[in-house]
């Protein structure tokens, strides 16, 4: 069997990428497919369901067609995508209305009516919190982008899709049924949905009193399976159509938290990995079930079974960096001295390299979209702050890769005091983790090793084929760590301590100092 491949396909909000991926968890090669996003007015935000099934059948046909292996050794199909996004489909399959994406807000009002009570708790009530918390160790955000507010919007302002539709799915589960004509989640994408009991990681299932409170009919939610779970052989016509064995597996698959998560390496209890990609998260696997409302993070059901993994989010990180290439520096304006080039971001790197730690004193708030964790605040903006006239492009480049290691340094200080733990170290991986600078910085603010994991882009597509190839019986979890291979270790700079200690207490007080001023801006738009 060594010989023998998994077809990955990663889901991401911005496309597919489809890879061929050895029993190693070596990615050969991936072609991506791009799909659009549609923003709706009152803080919508919407895909294409038909978008994604067809964009991944151009980039995996497109990769098949590369000859790289024998298409008889590809023995499975692994999906992991984005989650907390909402497919509404009817009983043939098709969406009934476009996806409500992981950004959309529009449920909000809906969310925060379904937690309320007479005496309240951070806004919410008291009983039900305390009801959620036992039985699924978490509460529905009040942002409205959870998978029950995706659905309770739709309930109240679109009955007839509400009535129409047979199942929701989430992406991944969309295109497994693509794949195999079934109907199916996995656990740990499900928790969105919160009417899961979680207490125990072996007997996840959706609990009557917790459907009763969110007022969401249980038949139509999805049976839910193990993420290693085999779901099914692929249809005989699309295995035709990829130019597949018609007896390859489909296996259920993950999120992309997951599959992060597992393709980092760091698998054991209080491993720590931190995600840089266009939002961010600092996580580990946990062996019990566990809440932190105060920072909006809890531990809950995970893709390897019978353990917990902690999720949270930040929402901007490397798309900040995407936001001063293509907003500040490289605007398609009446300015525009040139587009940006495919390099860009390499060169950005080097020119944070030569500017000192703590950029001038310059600060930048990387809230560009409100904020989830350590707080949970839609209004929360970004902006430089404390710049003089000495400040320079370069400042303003290496003072974003800073603010956003100052966040999670905010998010990783909640998390040890989580989990209880100190990390050691942290495994890094996302596009920002090829940035040798960036990781520097990260290691620095943080003040712990961070090892930069080969191939770091390709974390999610390596942990979705370590989840196909456990579910296959070829390999186990506590296999993966001589798989995955550490690229550079990064050890903190102590001449740099002082600086960054004095500038993240300084970043904490802008938040602290202009939470108010933000609320007062923003208080009509949210995420809009």
């Amino acid at each position: 069997m060594e010989n023998k491949y998994v077809l990955c396909i990663d889901l991401g909000t911005s496309g597919p990428k489809v890879s061929l991926v050895n029993m190693l968890g070596e990615v050969l090669m991936h072609e991506f497919e791009a799909t659009p996003m549609y923003f709706q007015p009152n803080g919508g935000a919407e895909q294409k369901p038909g978008d994604w099934w067809n964009a991944v059948k151009t980039a995996a046909k497109r990769l098949i067609a590369r000859r790289l292996v024998p298409t008889e050794d590809i023995i499975a199909i692994s999906a992991t995508s984005q989650w907390s996004t909402t497919v509404a489909v009817d009983k043939n399959g098709r969406p009934l209305i476009n996806a409500i994406s992981w950004m959309d807000t529009r449920g909000a009002k809906y969310a925060k009516d379904i937690t309320d009570g007479l005496i309240k708790i951070q806004g919410y009530g008291v009983t039900k919190l305390l009801t959620w918390l036992s039985l699924t160790g978490g509460i529905p955000g009040h942002s409205g982008k959870d998978s029950i507010a995706h659905i309770l919007y739709i309930k109240n302002e679109l009955p007839d899709i509400y009535r129409d539709t047979y199942k929701f799915l989430e992406p991944k589960d969309y295109l497994n049924l693509e794949l195999t004509g079934k109907f199916a989640s996995s656990f740990d994408v499900s928790l969105l949905l919160w009417v899961t009991d979680n207490r125990n990681p072996n007997n996840i299932h959706y609990d009557k009193k917790l459907l009763k409170m969110v007022g969401v009919d249980v038949n139509k939610l999805p049976d839910m399976k193990q993420s290693t779970d085999i779901l099914g052989t692929i249809k005989p016509e699309v295995a035709i159509e990829l130019g597949l064995r018609e007896d390859v597996k489909v296996v259920m698959g993950t999120g992309d938290t997951q599959s992060a998560a597992i393709g980092s390496g760091a698998v054991k209890d209080y491993e720590a990995h931190l995600y840089l990609g266009t939002s961010s998260w600092l996580s580990c696997f946990v062996p019990k079930k566990g809440t932190d409302i105060d920072h909006n993070m809890g531990a809950f059901p995970s893709a390897i079974p019978g353990r917990y993994s902690i999720l949270n989010e930040q929402e901007s990180a490397g798309s900040t960096l995407i936001h001063l290439r293509d907003n500040l520096i490289f605007p398609e304006d009446e300015l525009a001295t040139g587009k940006a080039s495919e390099n860009t971001l390499i060169v950005f790197d080097q020119i944070a390299e030569r500017v000192p730690a703590g950029s001038g004193r310059v600060i930048f708030a990387p809230w560009l979209y409100g904020e989830r964790t350590p707080i949970e605040n839609s209004t929360v903006r970004g902006g430089f702050f404390n710049i003089s006239l000495d400040t320079k492009r370069e400042h303003l480049v290496r003072a974003v890769m800073e603010g956003v290691a100052y966040n999670a340094r905010w998010l990783f200080q909640s998390v040890e005091g989580f989990t209880h733990h100190r990390f050691e170290a942290i495994n890094m991986i996302g596009g920002g983790a090829q940035a040798d600078v960036w990781c520097q910085i990260m290691a620095d603010v943080l003040d712990r090793p961070i090892r930069q994991m080969k191939d770091p882009i390709r974390a999610n597509s390596r942990g979705a084929a370590y989840v196909a190839l456990v579910g296959l019986g070829l390999m186990t979890f506590d296999d993966i760590h001589k798989n995955v291979a550490v690229n550079h270790v990064f050890e903190p700079n102590p001449a740099n301590r002082a600086i960054y200690d004095e500038l993240f207490a300084e970043f904490l007080n802008l938040y602290k100092n202009n939470k108010s001023m933000y609320a007062r801006l923003n208080r009509h738009h949210g995420n809009e």
